[in-house]
């Protein structure tokens, strides 16, 4: 009866696909989550400066690298030097390690690191869904460590959070 109900909802899916289709509607499905319009064909990245006032000598091109290897992971599109369909450009405008936990007798426990980036997404196909926005991550480390102990793992972890955010906003009707 389980399985019955399973092949119903495929079978229903598909009907309601082959009919939305037929209808005139441009379905887009992908895998990666990626929802581009058929007419995008390209996607650039420029270097994201780091304007923090605590600097990491890593940061900028980790990050411009992510973004760059996530598009061309997940989707068709071809990155080109400049002037993308798909346009990104910004800067790394906070770079900050702070106290998050702290113990009944007022020693930290925790410390945490947090990047946050400003974005500004072009998109040459269809401007209306061009924007500008900041994005934020963090990670947790012990207080027994120093931070240039920890950054060279935690920057590629808050970089995957935070490329993985401007991925869905920027090609993602989600």
């Amino acid at each position: 009866m389980k399985m019955n109900r399973h092949i119903f909802s495929w079978v229903l899916l598909a009907v309601a696909l082959l009919t939305a289709n037929g209808c005139g509607l441009s379905v887009k499905y992908s895998l990666s989550g990626a929802s581009i319009p058929p007419a995008a064909k390209t996607f650039s990245v420029a270097y994201f400066p780091n304007n923090a006032t605590m600097v990491s000598p890593i940061l900028s091109s980790t990050l411009t690298e992510a973004l760059i290897d996530m598009f061309s992971r997940r989707t068709r599109l071809t990155q080109v030097e400049e002037g993308g369909d798909f346009a990104f450009e910004g800067e790394i405008v906070n770079y900050t390690s702070v106290t998050a936990s702290v113990s009944s007798d007022d020693y930290a426990l925790l410390n945490r690191l947090t990047i946050t980036v400003k974005v500004r997404f072009t998109n040459a196909i269809d401007e209306k869904a061009s924007w500008n926005r900041t994005f934020t991550a963090y990670e947790d480390y012990d207080s027994t460590r120093l931070l240039t102990e920890v950054e060279g793992e935690l920057i590629p972890q808050i970089i995957d959070k935070i490329v993985t955010d401007i991925f869905q906003a920027s090609a993602s009707n989600w």
